[in-house]
């Protein structure tokens, strides 16, 4: 299938690891032009260095999305640089999960407010898109209470309904948005091996909770936003994409 993404403009946050970075190289295989951020200048540096080699325009920037300024200056320069946005992918999350009062903070600025000032920040260049696409990453501890219940899943779920909310009031625009909550997904560097490796006890019995006896790869999670991000997804919006491997139990009607 030709999702129809050749020639789009995309900004990706958090687009040096894990699943934020295989969106980005997706999008390039498909011959979308990509903006990404990340905080580490090196790997950011390295990242864009790598992915030149597909031929199409690909610009990395360290930004620490829960500076609002920096945020949309990268933003601004990713519109300048890239002559428009069709597609913003809001990946980055602080991964908080202490029920502290740093850990709420750090959740809000970075995980909420990054995804709201992203979209805002990008609205103008979406509305003049033939193909305006918006997703967000959340995450199955969105809809089910688990090790995370604290900053990390309140607002993955805030982030789910934020999404729903926006696809009803720019439906008429005709800009998509739709979410996409992952499983537990397992890369080299990433939680779940600091997991594997620091509490071992954890990680065997999170692995045991999915009936398929794996984890997700960053690959299978970011196939799923590719695809809503493209214009062969063109009546789907709204929705909340699990991938998962049958990991939650509640059903989505």
């Amino acid at each position: 299938m030709d999702l129809g993404l050749k020639g789009l403009r995309a900004v990706v946050t958090g687009g040096t690891k894990g699943i934020g970075r295989t969106i980005v190289e997706t999008l390039l295989k498909e011959g979308a032009q990509v903006a990404f951020c990340a905080r580490n200048y090196e790997e950011v540096a390295a990242t864009e260095a790598e992915f030149s080699r597909y031929g199409v325009k690909v610009l990395g920037r360290s930004v620490d999305v829960g500076d609002g300024p920096t945020l949309a200056a990268f933003v601004a320069e990713a519109q300048l640089a890239l002559g428009g946005i069709d597609i913003v992918v809001a990946n980055v999350s602080a991964l908080a999960i202490g029920n502290d009062e740093v850990g709420w903070k750090s959740g809000f600025d970075v995980d909420m407010m990054g995804t709201v000032r992203l979209i805002n920040a990008a609205m103008p260049s979406l509305e003049k898109s033939e193909h305006a696409a918006i997703i967000t990453i959340a995450s199955v501890s969105a809809r089910e209470i688990d090790f995370t219940a604290g900053p990390y899943g309140s607002f993955k779920a805030a982030i789910v309904h934020y999404t729903q909310g926006l696809a009803f009031q720019l439906a008429g625009r005709k800009i998509r948005a739709n979410s996409v909550s992952p499983g537990n997904t397992y890369f080299p560097g990433g939680i779940w091996e600091q997991i594997e490796t620091g509490n071992p006890a954890l990680f065997k019995e999170s692995l045991a909770l999915n009936p398929t006896g794996r984890m997700a790869t960053p690959q299978e999670v970011a196939n799923g936003a590719v695809f809503l991000a493209s214009p062969a997804a063109s009546f789907i919006t709204g929705t909340n994409l699990l991938v998962d491997g049958a990991l939650t139990r509640g059903v989505q009607f």
